[in-house]
């Protein structure tokens, strides 16, 4: 694989960054903008597949509207005809290799969610690690740009290694973090957002005060690696089961 000078140094800039112990959901963000680079590409996206709520969720993307993948993460996901089969293919995969572009740009997918963000020709890759989904890249260029190629492909290919193992790595905490870590009132917090309780009603049945319920919801989502309060609630519904939800004293 011959690379130029200019792809020599982004990549050097795409391994420098896996190897920098980022946390998962920044990693993705930094390294959407050098993969942009990298590939001379217009628009990132990156998702977490949850297979238990069959939804992409915890996403990062650049150089589209968040309105528009408001309008994804509500609507248009559920009706995507090619990111599960892209999934499937579990490496770097253009999108003409699993719809051809004609065929695409037919459907209500194409016309009202990507080309609203100038989204045209695109490339996948999905991350695992087993079974275990770790993030995916969605990076796509424009119109006026050419589709991806067999160079684009293999640029991917040399980063997935790096890429799954800092994934892996920025991930491990979540998957079974330290009950013990937690002091008896967070893991009452912790609990309460688990039965579904909002802030203000976890206040008044803890006695606390609405920026202190924010400052230990804070500071779950520091120790658990849960990135919204669906992730937290999934967490605790699991582990405080598990490692018990503490009923010692109320200490910070």
């Amino acid at each position: 694989m011959i690379l130029s000078t200019r792809e020599h140094q982004a990549l050097g800039r795409v391994f420098a960054l896996l190897a920098e112990g980022l946390g998962e959901r920044e990693l993705r963000e930094r390294i959407g903008h050098a993969l942009l680079d990298l590939l001379q590409a217009d628009h990132f996206a990156s998702f977490v597949w949850d297979g238990a709520a069959r939804r992409f969720g915890q996403g990062v993307w650049l150089g589209m509207e968040a309105d528009n993948l408001a309008r994804y993460d509500a609507w248009y996901q559920f009706r995507d005809p090619i990111t599960l089969q892209l999934q499937a293919r579990r490496h770097a995969t253009p999108v003409s290799a699993v719809m051809p572009h004609a065929e695409l740009a037919r459907t209500e997918f194409f016309n009202d969610f990507l080309a609203r963000d100038g989204l045209h020709w695109g490339i996948n890759l999905h991350a695992f690690d087993g079974a275990r989904a770790l993030g995916d890249l969605r990076i796509w260029r424009g119109r006026r740009r050419r589709e991806f190629e067999r160079h684009d492909q293999a640029l991917l290919d040399l980063i997935e290694p790096a890429l799954v193992a800092a994934l892996r790595r920025q991930m491990a905490p979540a998957a079974a973090p330290a009950v013990a870590g937690l002091s008896p009132r967070e893991r009452e917090v912790a609990a309460a957002v688990a039965r579904g309780l909002t802030d203000k009603q976890i206040g008044r049945e803890l006695g606390l005060a609405p920026s202190s319920v924010r400052t230990y919801l804070n500071r779950l989502f520091d120790k658990t690696g849960a990135q919204r309060r669906a992730g937290l609630a999934r967490w605790a519904a699991d582990h405080l089961q598990r490692g018990g939800a503490g009923s010692g004293p109320n200490s910070d």
